[in-house]
């Protein structure tokens, strides 16, 4: 059975309601049907892909072209929820008439029905505004912004001091002003995070936030594919990495022993088409 679509409105009554909204990413088809499947409200289609997917170093390594490959490809599985692509690095920074030519491409090529774009600078405000007046719905992102981590002293909580998580709330009610419809806040202490939302109209999606108004995970750190260490915010439900090589090691061994192929795994053929063909290769 379908679920039914996920709208702006039907976001907005959830968060009047007091209904914690949950958001997850997706890169590809697969992740796309696991997140439609399981019956969450927004799939985000996030900038991580370039390292969980493509391999990439860094968030900022990945390219508008591979952010719309990976988007179009979780937009043929997703349906009902509602689909956020991000604004990859690169594809902004130049001009507010940039980002909203990006800001369409991800609609006309990938389908998506909101963006998502980093930061409260000045500039980033401008863009902002200007995606929104296009008629494009946007989501912000403040606190940690792994896009310009390296001008916050690297992927660190963000926050921390009395300044800096009154820098964090200032940008977060900039961010509303400028026409966000929700915005994500990133790796803030939790009782900063639960003051700003005092201050807010907008549903606060937490990452390492507390409870917020909902919360977002990476798809592959809470079922566990993603190697190495994971952040102190991630919660691994499931250790489906462990269980994929597993299961590659099993198959591997079983052939080099001769063990699969089994009788079961073939197709069959008659006495005579095998005859027909052993006489051919006889005459060869």
């Amino acid at each position: 059975m379908t679920n039914p679509k996920v709208t702006l409105r039907r976001l907005r009554e959830l968060a009047e309601a007091g209904t914690p909204l949950v958001m997850v990413t997706a890169y590809d088809f697969v992740s796309g049907r696991v997140a439609e499947r399981a019956g969450v409200d927004m799939v985000l289609v996030g900038d991580s892909g370039a390292q969980v997917v493509l391999g990439h170093p860094d968030t900022n390594s990945v390219t508008l072209d591979e952010m719309l490959t990976l988007s179009k490809a979780v937009r043929r599985a997703v349906h009902s929820p509602l689909v956020v692509c991000d604004l990859p690095f690169g594809s902004t920074e130049l001009s507010d008439e940039q980002a909203v030519a990006t800001s369409v491409r991800f609609v006309h090529e990938a389908g998506a029905e909101a963006v998502k774009i980093e930061g409260a600078s000045p500039a980033r405000l401008s863009r902002l505004r200007a995606i929104v007046e296009a008629g494009i719905p946007v989501v912000g992102h403040v606190g940690l912004t792994p896009q310009t981590a390296t001008a916050l002293g690297g992927l660190r909580a963000q926050g921390r001091t009395a300044d800096d998580a009154i820098r964090v709330a200032r940008d977060a009610l900039a961010v509303q002003e400028a026409g966000a419809f929700a915005i994500v806040i990133e790796a803030v202490p939790a009782d900063v995070v639960d003051e700003i939302r005092r201050a807010l109209r907008i549903p606060v999606i937490g990452i390492g936030a507390g409870a917020a108004d909902g919360q977002v995970l990476v798809q592959h750190d809470l079922l566990g594919i993603t190697e190495g260490r994971a952040p102190v915010f991630v919660k691994r439900y499931a250790a489906v990495g462990d269980a994929m090589v597993e299961a590659v090691e099993a198959y591997a061994r079983e052939v080099r022993e001769g063990v699969f192929p089994g009788a079961e795994h073939v197709y069959p053929a008659s006495a005579e088409v095998a005859a027909a063909v052993r006489e051919f290769i006889d005459a060869l």
